[in-house]
């Protein structure tokens, strides 16, 4: 969790008679495909690691019985004679949020991150804007310029990178600097002018659309959003969705979007 690495956890919940993990044992499928922990071994355990690969995959756990009786239809090649009922867990990896500009909009997100135990950092080239005071539990706090940012922070530890700056054209280098070099989420918070302006500039330096396709601007859920707090909300709100999946309304079909009220800057 503290690498932010998703991973697959499976959990023995129930177990009757005779069998060779018991009530709590568990094991964890990482990202690179290696497993730690066990839930009893044999050929239990080995039915159970394709369905914790199968859920590191599709995203999504569930619940599944075993009888280790090799003498009852269905039931395991086992003589231990008992049943078990393993709990499949998809754990998302934790976000990791840089957020570049540390004004109004910043400090309204950064409030609610750690109540998510999500983990974040700020950086301005602006001193003043990226103090103690004003983001006291981020991991790091760095005064740098957009053309620095990536010499001081490792892109690879980050799942989010926000441009909230103040500048425009500082937002817009950091923008191009990090489409190569950034393989996570890119939020910008914008206007549709600010947007069309910093994307036509983008484009006559020989930027993709497939690459232009990766920013998501504006940011945030479509819940009208106006003052810092309120956009605060709508992005942490987009975040959460993005980990969970999307949540049908009742009686109706469910659309998503992450396009919220766009806003000037």
């Amino acid at each position: 969790m503290d690498r932010h690495e998703p991973f697959v956890r499976a959990t023995v919940v129930k177990a009757v008679g005779s069998v060779p993990g018991k009530v709590g044992a568990a094991m964890i499928l990482r990202p690179d495909g290696t497993f730690l922990g066990t839930i009893g071994g044999a050929g239990l355990e080995e039915q159970v690691k394709d369905h914790v690969r199968a859920a590191l995959a599709s995203r999504k756990g569930d619940l599944y019985h075993f009888d280790l009786q090799a003498w009852k239809p269905g039931g395991l090649p086992s003589l231990c004679g008992g049943s078990v009922d393993i709990a499949v867990e998809y754990v998302p990896a934790r976000p990791n949020l840089l957020l570049w500009g540390g004004g109004h909009v910043a400090e309204a997100i950064a409030h609610f991150l750690p109540r998510l135990e999500y983990d974040y950092s700020v950086a301005d080239d602006r001193p003043e804007w990226v103090t103690a005071e004003r983001f006291p539990e981020a991991d790091r706090r760095e005064a740098v310029t957009p053309s620095e940012v990536w010499a001081v922070f490792d892109p690879a530890e980050f799942s989010h990178l926000y441009l909230l700056g103040y500048d425009a054209k500082k937002d817009l280098e950091l923008l191009a600097l990090s489409l190569d070099r950034f393989p996570g989420y890119i939020g910008l918070i914008s206007s549709a002018p600010k947007r069309a302006h910093m994307f036509a500039d983008l484009r006559r330096r020989g930027v993709s659309a497939a690459k232009l396709g990766r920013v998501h601007a504006p940011i945030g859920l479509p819940i009208g959003a106006e003052s810092p707090a309120e956009i605060a909300i709508s992005v942490v709100a987009e975040i959460v969705r993005s980990m969970r999946g999307p949540v049908p309304r009742r009686g109706a079909s469910h659309r998503t979007s992450n396009v919220t009220r766009e806003l000037s800057t």
